[in-house]
């Protein structure tokens, strides 16, 4: 049974192009939301960072992440990042309750053998 995978990211991102690529080549039916074009809703965020936590969906090495103010860094909350959605690490996929963020042929090899 394959379930429901979406995919999120920004479409000139490598590492979402590679994973993009990777379900493709798997025959892995997925939704990709570009959120510089279709923002994600608060309740998305919500449920990403419950899952992952904030340290691990936020790209500190990211241009828009480095552009922040210090009291900015240290108060990452869903209304800034909701206003500035490339401080997320990409690409977040989201497959009913289990939720991956950034690319690994290893987890999402797993993810494949779970939604088959």
């Amino acid at each position: 049974m394959n379930k429901s995978i979406q995919i999120y990211g920004i479409k000139n991102c490598d590492t979402v192009k590679k994973a993009l690529v990777y379900l493709s080549d798997h025959d892995v039916n997925y939704q990709f939301i570009d959120f510089r074009q279709n923002p994600i809703s608060q309740q998305v965020l919500i449920k990403m960072v419950e899952s992952v936590g904030w340290e691990l969906l936020i790209n500190k090495r990211s241009t828009t992440y480095r552009s922040l103010s210090e009291e900015e860094k240290t108060n990452i909350n869903y209304d800034l990042v909701l206003k500035l959605p490339t401080l997320i690490k990409r690409p977040v996929l989201v497959q009913d309750e289990n939720i991956m963020v950034g690319f690994s042929e290893k987890q999402y090899a797993k993810l494949i053998d779970r939604a088959i």
